[in-house]
C-alpha cells in the first residue's frame, strides 16, 4: 500500500466517523517555544489549553513534522529521520479513552477491502501507563486483547508531552510484532526493534510545567476538559504494509536513494559508509524540500539554520559518494514528484523550491572548497602540536566566514580523529550575538507565563478590534498587568499592560507595526500607549505608561490612536502589496513574500530571488507601482472562506497561519492578498512610492526598502538639491553629470596610479643600498632596514625579494625590512635556500619579530609577513631577528 493511500484511508475513515478533516499546518510553528512543528498535535495546542475554541469536537489530520535533536544519528541507524508525517485523530471534550481505543483497533485490523489497514490482530501488542487501570481494562475486556499482550511502562515511555510546558497525559501505545528475525520475544518492554510502535493514543488531561527530560517536570493541573490526541507514524505503518525492513526502503524515501545512486554510481547495500550517506541524503533532501515548500529559507539563525544545516549535510554526503557537479535539483524534483501526491502545493511551487535549493547548493559548494582547506590546515596544525581538540576559534571561523554549521565541523573533524572545542565555539558565537544590535525578541511575552493573559481571555473573552472602521471609541478595562503580574490598579508612572474589551488599536502582526496613542479613563487617568501585542491569540495587550491618575480594572475608557501614524503605516502597507505584485509580475511567482515591515512612511519587503534584481528591473517595478497610484484604484477588504480566497487567486504569505475564515485585501484589478492589516481606501492616497534599493539578507532572499508619501517626496527633494549642487560644481546639466563625474574619477584614478608608481620606484630604488649594507652574522648575510611610512605590504614584499635576489645564491641570506602603515608596524622577511639549509625559516623569524611588535604573523619558509600594534618597537624587533639568526646559524 503506497504512502498516499495510507494517508487517504486515514482521513476517509475518521471523516466517516464524524471527524472534521483539517489540512496539515505549516511546518513553521505558530508557537514561540518551537522553531518547527515536532508533533501532530502542535497546531491543536491552543484548543487543548482552552485558549481558542476548536473548529469541531472531533477532528483529524495528517500533519507534517520535523524533529532534529538526533540529526547526527540519521543514516547511522534505520530508525532515525528528521521529517515524518503524523496521522492524528483528536477529541476536544468529546470521546475519551474507550472511544479512542475502539477507533484505533477498528482501523488497524479491518480488512483492506473494507477500508482498513488489514493488520493481523495477533501481532499487535499494547502498552499502558504504569497506573492506568482503566486503559488496560478497556483493551482487555472491551477490545479483547489477551492480558499477556498488554504491558505497563513508566513515565519515560508512556506519559506524553511536547517537551515544553503545555498539554500532557498518560498514553497507550500500539506495537506491531515484526517477527523472530528481528530479535527476542517478550513484547515492547523487552525489544522495541522487533515490537515497533505504530500508534500512540494520548489521553490529554493535564498541563505540565517547565522541566528537563521526559520525566522531570511538574503537573500544573487539569486541562479545561479531557481530550484525545493520537498519533500514528505514517512512515512506520508504510514500512509494515509495504513489507520492507526500514523506513528508508518505503516508497517516498527509496526513490530518493535510487536517484542518489544514479548520480554517484554507488550501490545501496554494498558498503556501510555509502549506505549511511545515501540514507542521510534521502532523509535530508526530503526534509529540506518540505521546509522550503512551507517558506523556510536557509540562514544562520533559527529555522533557517536548521534548513541550512541539513541541506549542507546532504550535499556533503553526495560529494563523499563521488558526486562532482550540482545534484540538488535532481533530488528535489524526485521528492516533489513523490510527496506531491499528498501535498499538491509542492508541485505548484516547484520553481520557487528549486530556486532556493539550487542557490543554497551553489553557495555551499563555493564555501566547501575554501572551508575544507581551512579545516585541513587547522587539523594539520593541531595534530602537529600534539593536540586532539580543534580550537573553538577555528570552528567559529568556519561558521562565520565559510558557512559551516558546527555539526558539519564536528563531523569532519571526527573523521580526522579530532574533537572540537564546542564551549569555545559557543562562547565566540555568544560574544558575536552580544555585540550585535539587540532585536525585539522580548517584545512579545512568548511562553514565559501566559496564565495572566489566559485568565483575562477566560473571564472577558477576546478583544474586539474596531480599528478597521474607526480610530477611537469607548471601551472597558478588563485586564491590567504591572511588571507582568495581574494587578487591580496602577498609579502614575507605572509601566502597564492593559487589556480592553474592544479597541481601535492594531496589534503588531503580519508585518505591520502596532498603533500608538492614548487611553483616557473616566476617572481622568491617561495611559500613553507605545506598543500593542497579542501574546495570546485574540487578546490585544496595550503596553504603555500611566501619565496621570490611577488605572483600575473595570473602569470605563476612551481609546484613541495616533491617526497620523496609522495613516502613514496604512500607506506603507498598501504600497507593500503593490510592490509584491509588481515584483511577481517582473520576476515570476518565485518572488514570493518572505517577510515585511510596514512602519510610518516607509517599508521593507523580503522576497525570494536567487540573484540580485537588476537596476533596470527595479526601475520598471517602481514605475509600475506609481502608475497604479495614478490609476486611483479602490482598495477594499472582504472576509471569506480560505477555499474561496484561494479560488480567487489571493496570495498568501508563506509561514503565516490562517483560519477557516480569512480577510482578503483587493487593490483594483492589480493585487489580491490575504491580509489582516490596515490600508488606504484608494491608491491615490499613497502619493508617491520611492524604492531605495535592494540587497541580499540570506541565501535566495532579497530585501527591497522604500519610502511612501511625504517621506518619499522629502527624499527626492533632498536628492534634487544634491543634484543642483553637483551641477554647479561641474558646470553641466543634470543629464551630463554621470559622464562628467566618471571623467573626473578616471583622472583621479590615473593620478593615483602615477603616485603609486612613483612611490614603488622610490621604495625599490633602495634595494641596491640595502643589499650593499648586508651584515655578516655567523656567516649569514643579514639585511635589515626600514622604508618610508605608508609603503604598502605588496611593495614591501617586492623590495625584500629584490634585495634577496641581489645577494649571491651560495651565501646564506636573511632580509628583514620594516615599515609603518596606518600607524601599525609591518614587516616582510625572506630567506634564500642556503639560509634555509642552516635552519633559518622566514616564518619563524617573522613570528619572533611580530611578537616583539605586539602582534603576529606567518608564512612559508622562504618568505613571510607579520605585523603588530607598537611601531616604537621596530628597533627591538630588528635586534630580536638578529639574535635568532645568530642562535640558529
Amino acid at each position: 500500500m503506497e504512502s498516499a493511500e495510507i494517508r487517504r484511508r486515514w482521513l476517509s475513515f475518521f471523516e466517516e466517523r464524524g471527524h472534521t478533516v483539517v489540512p496539515s499546518a505549516s511546518l513553521i510553528a505558530d508557537d514561540p517555544t518551537l522553531l518547527l512543528v515536532p508533533a501532530g498535535m502542535v497546531p491543536f495546542k491552543p484548543y487543548f489549553l482552552g485558549e481558542v475554541k476548536p473548529p469541531a469536537p472531533r477532528v483529524t489530520s495528517v500533519q507534517k513534522c520535523v524533529r532534529t535533536p538526533d540529526i547526527e544519528e540519521v543514516g547511522k541507524t534505520t530508525r532515525h529521520g528528521t521529517f515524518f508525517q503524523m496521522c492524528g485523530n483528536f477529541s476536544f471534550g468529546d470521546y475519551f479513552k474507550e472511544g479512542a481505543i475502539k477507533l484505533a483497533w477498528e482501523l488497524l485490523t479491518s480488512p483492506q477491502d473494507k477500508g482498513g489497514y488489514g493488520l493481523d490482530p495477533e501481532r499487535l501488542w499494547i502498552t499502558v501507563y504504569l497506573d492506568d487501570d482503566e486503559a488496560e481494562q478497556i483493551w482487555r475486556d472491551v477490545v479483547g486483547v489477551p492480558a499477556e499482550r498488554i504491558q505497563r511502562l513508566g513515565k519515560k515511555d508512556n506519559f506524553w508531552s511536547m517537551g515544553v510546558p503545555g498539554p500532557c497525559g498518560p498514553c497507550s501505545e500500539i506495537n506491531y510484532d515484526r517477527g523472530p528475525e528481528f530479535g527476542e520475544e517478550g513484547g515492547p518492554a523487552v525489544n522495541d526493534e522487533r515490537y515497533v510502535e505504530i500508534w500512540n493514543l494520548v489521553f490529554m488531561q493535564y498541563e505540565r510545567g517547565a522541566g528537563e527530560g521526559k520525566e522531570d517536570f511538574p503537573i500544573l493541573g487539569d486541562l479545561p476538559s479531557k481530550n484525545i490526541d493520537t498519533g500514528l507514524g505514517l512512515e512506520r505503518l508504510a514500512m509494515i504494509l509495504q513489507g520492507v525492513q526500514n523506513m528508508y526502503e518505503t516508497d517516498t524515501l527509496r526513490v530518493v536513494m535510487d536517484r542518489a545512486t544514479e548520480l554517484t554510481g554507488v550501490r545501496y547495500g554494498a558498503d556501510h559508509g555509502s549506505d549511511v550517506s545515501l540514507r542521510v541524503v534521502a532523509d535530508h533532501i526530503r526534509t529540506s524540500t518540505m521546509l522550503i515548500g512551507d517558506g523556510v529559507t536557509p540562514g544562520n539563525e533559527g529555522r533557517g539554520y536548521v534548513l541550512r544545516r541539513i541541506m549542507r549535510r546532504a550535499i556533503r554526503n553526495m560529494r563523499l559518494m563521488g558526486a562532482t557537479g550540482p545534484v540538488v535539483k535532481d533530488l528535489v524534483d524526485v521528492v516533489i514528484e513523490t510527496m506531491g501526491q499528498q501535498y499538491p502545493e509542492l508541485i505548484t511551487d516547484r520553481k520557487r523550491i528549486e530556486t532556493v535549493a539550487i542557490a543554497e547548493e551553489a553557495a555551499f559548494l563555493k564555501a566547501l572548497k575554501g572551508g575544507t582547506n581551512i579545516l585541513d590546515t587547522a587539523v594539520t596544525e593541531t595534530k602537529a602540536a600534539g593536540g586532539t581538540v580543534l580550537p573553538g576559534d577555528k570552528a567559529f571561523l568556519l561558521h562565520d566566514t565559510w558557512g559551516f554549521p558546527i555539526d558539519l565541523t564536528l563531523e569532519m573533524a571526527a573523521e580526522q580523529g579530532l574533537s572540537v572545542d564546542e564551549d569555545g565555539f559557543r562562547r565566540l558565537m555568544k560574544e558575536q550575538r552580544d555585540r550585535a544590535k539587540a532585536d525585539a525578541k522580548a517584545k512579545k511575552s512568548g511562553h514565559a507565563d501566559l496564565s495572566a493573559y489566559r485568565q483575562v481571555a477566560d473571564h472577558s473573552g477576546m478583544t474586539e478590534f474596531t480599528g478597521y472602521s474607526s480610530t477611537e471609541g469607548e471601551s472597558t478595562v478588563v485586564g491590567l498587568l504591572v511588571d507582568g503580574v495581574s494587578s487591580p490598579a496602577a498609579s502614575e508612572g507605572d509601566e502597564v499592560e492593559v487589556v480592553l474589551d474592544r479597541t481601535p488599536f492594531y496589534a503588531e502582526g503580519g508585518g505591520q507595526l502596532a498603533d500608538q496613542g492614548r487611553i483616557k479613563l473616566d476617572t481622568g487617568a491617561v495611559i500613553d500607549v507605545r506598543d500593542v501585542q497579542q501574546p495570546v491569540p485574540g487578546v490585544s495587550v496595550h503596553k504603555g505608561v500611566v501619565q496621570v491618575g490611577e488605572v483600575t480594572v473595570g473602569a470605563s475608557a476612551y481609546a484613541a490612536i495616533d491617526v497620523r501614524r496609522r495613516r502613514a503605516i496604512a500607506r506603507a502597507h498598501s504600497a507593500t502589496h503593490l510592490t509584491h505584485q509588481a515584483l511577481r509580475d517582473a520576476l515570476g511567482p518565485t518572488a514570493a513574500q518572505a517577510g515585511s515591515e510596514n512602519s510610518p512612511g516607509r517599508f521593507r519587503f523580503d522576497f525570494g530571488s536567487p540573484n540580485a534584481v537588476p537596476g533596470t528591473v527595479l526601475t520598471d517595478v517602481e514605475q509600475k507601482i506609481n502608475e497604479v497610484l495614478a490609476r486611483e484604484l479602490d482598495v477594499h477588504a472582504e472576509v471569506m472562506s480560505i477555499d474561496d480566497a484561494k479560488k480567487q487567486g489571493a496570495i498568501a504569505e508563506f509561514g503565516e497561519k490562517y483560519g477557516e475564515r480569512v480577510r482578503v485585501v483587493t487593490i483594483g484589478d492589480f493585487s489580491k492578498e490575504l491580509c489582516g492589516g490596515t490600508h488606504v481606501h484608494n491608491t491615490a492616497q499613497l502619493g508617491l512610492v520611492k524604492l531605495l534599493g535592494e540587497s541580499s539578507i540570506g541565501s535566495g532572499v532579497r530585501r527591497v526598502e522604500a519610502l511612501v508619501g511625504v517621506d518619499a517626496y522629502n527624499f527626492l527633494a533632498k536628492e534634487h538639491t544634491v543634484v543642483a549642487q553637483l551641477q554647479e560644481l561641474v558646470k553641466g546639466r543634470s543629464e551630463e553629470l554621470p559622464e562628467k563625474i566618471a571623467a573626473m574619477l578616471g583622472k583621479l584614478k590615473d593620478a593615483e596610479k602615477e603616485i603609486e608608481k612613483f612611490r614603488a620606484e622610490k621604495v625599490l630604488g633602495a634595494a641596491a643600498g640595502l643589499a650593499a649594507g648586508a651584515k655578516d652574522v655567523r656567516g649569514v648575510a643579514l639585511v635589515t632596514g626600514t622604508v618610508p611610512d605608508g609603503t604598502s605590504a605588496d611593495d614591501l614584499r617586492k623590495l625584500v625579494l629584490d634585495v634577496r635576489g641581489r645577494i649571491p645564491g651560495d651565501r646564506p641570506a636573511v632580509v628583514a625590512v620594516f615599515t609603518t602603515s596606518g600607524g601599525r608596524p609591518l614587516t616582510v622577511i625572506a630567506t634564500n635556500e642556503a639560509a634555509r639549509e642552516r635552519g633559518l625559516k622566514a616564518g619563524d623569524l617573522v613570528r619572533t619579530a611580530a611578537k616583539t611588535l605586539g602582534g603576529g604573523g606567518g608564512g612559508k619558509p622562504d618568505v613571510a609577513q607579520g605585523g603588530g600594534q607598537n611601531p616604537d618597537a621596530i628597533g627591538d624587533a630588528v635586534a630580536a631577528v638578529e639574535r635568532l639568526v645568530a642562535e640558529t646559524a
